[in-house]
């Protein structure tokens, strides 16, 4: 009979007879079923929302070509390094986001703090996709409904108008027209209100679209990551199909090269704004999906041997070049929007910051001379498929913290009970206050708990664990030697650049324009977030079994007896080697004190 996985190996001797001994250790980890799975799950999860809705929009706020040059230079040195750290480190010791935290237990709060964060992104995020969904059915009418003003919207151009609006004036200044498609977003969609007004209640439309996207959602993880592995398949490539479409079409629209100019032009003058520098890198997180725990997550999954530097730098790169592409794309109808309505600020033509992808991408859909509706379903089934692989990383990284917590509970019930949770909170963003809402949690909950604890996380993996002992680990994983160009950007300017963006932030830090109370409620949240670092290295220190404070101290800051590779075999090649080299090191030591007695003494 074969022995179960969860079985430990191991025997005792009573009287003479062996008897098996059954060891409650944790389930052996599920993992991919191939390479290419894992590499399109992770182009899935990071080439989303971050690029197609958030980026747009973050570039659009701070002045276009002004945020490129920062966005660009934060993603080369902080970026790209923290892609290739975070998942070389999963796939090294096969742990989540929390569990990592064995390399040293007192920082265990930074992996708690991010999935707090990452929660705060799930209950936005799935909210974004049921709106997705609700425009995904309203593009199989037989007249797009917000190509045409309605009567009651005055000041209106109908988005399905390709000519020049002549402009109006009144007391001599002029007026601003707004196209349809934004209209019939805040007021039909959204049935917008100010936050000081209160939250108001939901549509059921949108509230039921919300339902179905969490069925989906909890259907394709309650199998685990094998289901997910299959899914990318249509979810990383299909949306490359659409983006290309869409591109061409911008780049046919009247006016779309003066939007682009102004998306590629830098305004140097703007690199000494410090809101400029810190939206640069938490979109760069965004768009990565660094330090919030997925690729952690997803890498962990992975077989040991597999050569993850390719991967993270496919992957890497062409998330920067889909940001690129996808905004082109925006400003290029911007442009175009711009020309229509005889305006020269691009930057003042939408004024919603999270509402831009449901103002700007229809009224450009509006504009096709043929069968827009096609177009509309292939686009917003594209955004759909993009959201979903999104969700489906951000949402398997807290159930991999939790499984790695409790391994004994069954995946479907941590599933269910994620997924019941969050479709109840993110009803919330669906009410007419809710998107001045979600910019409250998306500065407090996800911004700044996110910049706080990537300088933590960059601290515990190349200061308390080490860089030496990282590139270590790479190169007995990979057989690959490490660069002098990671190791400086992992010791030295990833932290340090985090570290002056995050306080010139906080410095320079304006409150937003809601009301105090929830200005107030956003710093809590913060807080919140931020103090399951002393807690928890408070905790790890009291159960360290040293005796004596100091030792305690010291044992937290150390990794655990079960820290390495999860393969018996490997980790015991692994002591042998973290051994030797211990030896090495108190050899030279040795030897440098005996030279030094010497030129001393002699």
């Amino acid at each position: 009979m074969e022995t179960p996985k969860t079985i430990a190996k191991g025997l005792t001797h009573i009287n003479g007879v062996s008897i098996a001994i059954a060891a409650p250790t944790a389930p052996v980890r599920e993992k991919w079923t191939s390479n290419i799975e894992f590499t399109l799950s992770c182009i899935a999860y990071s080439v989303g929302f971050g690029n197609i809705w958030k980026f747009p929009y973050t570039a659009l706020d701070n002045g276009g070509g002004a945020f490129l040059v920062p966005y660009l230079v934060v993603l080369f040195v902080i970026g790209r390094p923290l892609y290739y750290l975070e998942m070389a480190m999963g796939q090294f010791c096969s742990r989540g986001c929390v569990k990592i935290y064995d390399m040293a237990p007192a920082m265990r709060g930074v992996g708690i703090g991010q999935s707090i964060a990452m929660l705060v992104a799930i209950s936005y995020y799935t909210p974004v996709l049921a709106i997705t969904l609700r425009y995904l059915l309203l593009s199989f009418s037989s007249e797009l409904p917000w190509s045409k003003c309605d009567q009651s919207w005055s000041r209106c151009i109908d988005s399905d108008f390709r000519g020049y609006v002549e402009s109006s004036f009144s007391n001599g200044s002029q007026e601003r027209r707004n196209v349809s498609a934004e209209l019939y977003f805040t007021e039909k969609i959204m049935h917008r209100n100010s936050l000081a007004e209160g939250l108001g209640w939901p549509s059921m439309e949108l509230v039921l679209c919300l339902v179905v996207c969490w069925l989906i959602l909890a259907t394709i993880l309650i199998k685990g990551v094998r289901s997910t592995g299959k899914a990318a398949y249509f979810l990383a490539i299909f949306p490359y199909v659409i983006i290309f479409i869409l591109l061409a079409h911008a780049l046919s629209l009247e006016g779309s090269l003066k939007g682009i100019l102004f998306f590629l032009t830098p305004k140097w003058e703007t690199l000494f704004t410090a809101k400029v520098w810190m939206e640069a890198v938490t979109q760069c997180f965004f768009s990565l999906s660094i330090c919030f725990g997925g690729i952690i997550a997803y890498s962990s999954f992975n077989n040991f041997s597999n050569n993850v530097y390719r991967d993270a730098m496919i992957i890497s790169w062409l998330d920067t070049f889909t940001s690129l592409v996808v905004g082109c794309i925006v400003f290029g109808v911007l442009g175009n929007l711009a020309h229509v309505t005889h305006q020269d600020n691009i930057q003042t033509l939408v004024r919603e910051g999270a509402g831009l992808t449901f103002m700007a991408y229809p009224d450009a859909i509006s504009k096709f001379e043929f069968y827009p509706q096609l177009f509309s379903v292939l686009f917003f089934l594209m955004f759909f498929i993009v959201g979903i692989g999104s969700n489906l990383g951000a949402v398997t990284s807290v159930i991999t913290a939790i499984r790695d917590r409790c391994p004994t509970v069954a995946n479907w019930k941590i599933v269910l009970g994620v997924s019941l949770t969050m479709c109840s909170v993110s009803v919330v963003y669906l009410t007419p206050g809710g998107l001045d809402l979600l910019e409250v949690l998306d500065t407090y909950g996800a911004k700044y708990v996110t910049l706080t604890l990537a300088f933590f996380e960059i601290i515990t993996f190349a200061w308390i664990y080490g860089v030496d002992r990282v590139c270590r680990d790479i190169g007995f994983m990979l057989q690959r030697e490490t660069t002098r160009f990671w190791r400086i950007c992992w010791g030295l300017l990833a932290p340090a650049l985090v570290a002056i963006i995050m306080v010139v932030s906080f410095i320079d830090h304006v409150s937003l324009k809601v009301p105090v109370s929830y200005n107030v409620a956003g710093w809590l949240l913060y807080v919140f977030a931020i103090l399951q670092l002393p807690l928890w290295a408070i905790y790890a220190i009291h159960t360290q079994e040293e005796k004596g404070w100091r030792a305690k101290v010291a044992a937290a800051f150390h990794p655990t007896r079960s820290w390495g590779p999860e393969n018996d075999a490997i980790r015991e090649q692994y002591s042998v080697m973290e051994d030797r080299i211990n030896e090495q090191g108190g050899l030279r030591r040795r030897q440098l004190v005996h030279m030094l007695h010497g030129k001393l003494f002699h």
